[in-house]
């Protein structure tokens, strides 16, 4: 699959081999449903393990680019595979793959399995019928084989993984929540050094300044990332019967997912709990139809990005999960969502 957004990626979460290209490129591919590529180097990331309380596949994909940096995946196909990755579900799924990008992967996937399967079947589009059987058949084929070799192989450690927040203006400056802001003078590469010191001064945060407990002024929820059902739900189970102390913005994903939201009642949560609960779209994630985050405000947000001005000119974006955002917006600062959990 191949479209003009570079987080076409989503659809890796499916088996697909899914990119995105330029516009000449489309046009070509309109013309003539083909396109020349150079054939990607591959890297197999497999998480172990298990996942904690509050921990969420955005945490994860998060530490990876944290992990292995912004540009550690360049010139490479990931397949993302392990118990933890197997363990979720396809909209889990399409997070990751999602964010394969902001580590400057050609694509991201998951190699189907009976979690796609039962996923497709049935849906618009889908095949039904015999024309299924055929084509489960086939997909069931698609699987790298046991002794598949891939060019790198990275392997994490799922249970160590915490909520993760950004703290400067790349996806790769990702740490725990419990975690403090990092002093770039022990970057060891002079150029990740700079761009560290630039960054904190961009964000007006210092070294060791903890970020638990950092105070924001906005919260978005929504995003090509964090906007499914699923997504909504978590956000719904941590705003219920609270009420947010800075504005928040909640935008579904797309039509579907906004209707799916009403019928089960979450954006009366979303209402009640002093939410705003938008048509679906970009919206806030791109600073878009007058979505924006106003000059130096600090926003807690579930984009894939946290570049400089992404939200708005000199809006400062921490990038985290829905339950960690809607944490935020509960507290006006920056929280560990384990803590409100525990607490009910």
């Amino acid at each position: 699959i191949v479209c003009s957004d570079s987080h076409t990626s989503t659809q890796g979460a499916l088996g697909a081999m899914a990119f995105g290209v330029g516009q000449s490129e489309n046009a070509l591919v309109l013309a003539t449903q083909a396109l020349w590529q150079e054939r990607p180097k591959t890297l197999r990331i497999t998480v172990n393990g298990q996942l904690g309380l509050g921990v969420s596949a955005k945490d994860v994909i998060l530490a990876i680019i944290a992990r292995i940096g912004a540009s550690g995946a360049g010139g490479h196909a990931i397949e993302y595979a392990g118990p933890v990755i197997r363990a979720m579900s396809i909209e889990e799924r399409l997070t990751v793959c999602n964010m394969s990008i902001e580590a400057a992967a050609r694509f991201g996937m998951v190699a189907p399995d009976d979690t796609t399967f039962e996923y497709l079947h049935g849906r618009p589009f889908a095949p039904a019928g015999r024309l299924w059987e055929q084509a489960l058949a086939y997909w069931k084929t698609l699987s790298s084989d046991d002794e598949a070799v891939f060019d790198r192989e990275l392997a994490i450690d799922g249970s160590s993984i915490e909520p993760m927040v950004t703290w400067g203006t790349s996806p790769e400056d990702a740490v725990p929540i419990s975690a403090r802001v990092p002093d770039p003078q022990c970057e060891a590469d002079m150029q990740r050094r700079e761009n560290a010191t630039t960054a904190l001064a961009y964000m007006d945060l210092r070294p060791g300044q903890p970020l638990e407990g950092l105070a924001i002024d906005r919260v978005f929820i929504g995003s090509c990332t964090n906007s499914r059902i699923e997504d909504l739900r978590v956000a719904a189970t941590v705003l219920r019967d609270r009420k947010v102390r800075v504005p928040a913005m909640i935008v579904p994903g797309s039509t579907q997912v906004k209707r799916q939201a009403e019928a089960e009642g979450l954006d009366r949560i979303f209402r009640e709990a002093g939410a705003e609960w938008l048509q679906s779209g970009c919206s806030m994630c791109v600073a878009m139809n007058g979505d924006l985050v106003a000059p130096h405000e600090r926003c807690a947000s579930t984009s894939n990005r946290n570049f400089v001005g992404r939200q708005g000119p000199q809006a400062r974006t921490h990038l985290m999960s829905p339950a960690m955002a809607a944490a935020a917006a509960v507290t006006g600062r920056l929280t560990d969502v384990r803590r409100m959990r525990e607490r009910g």
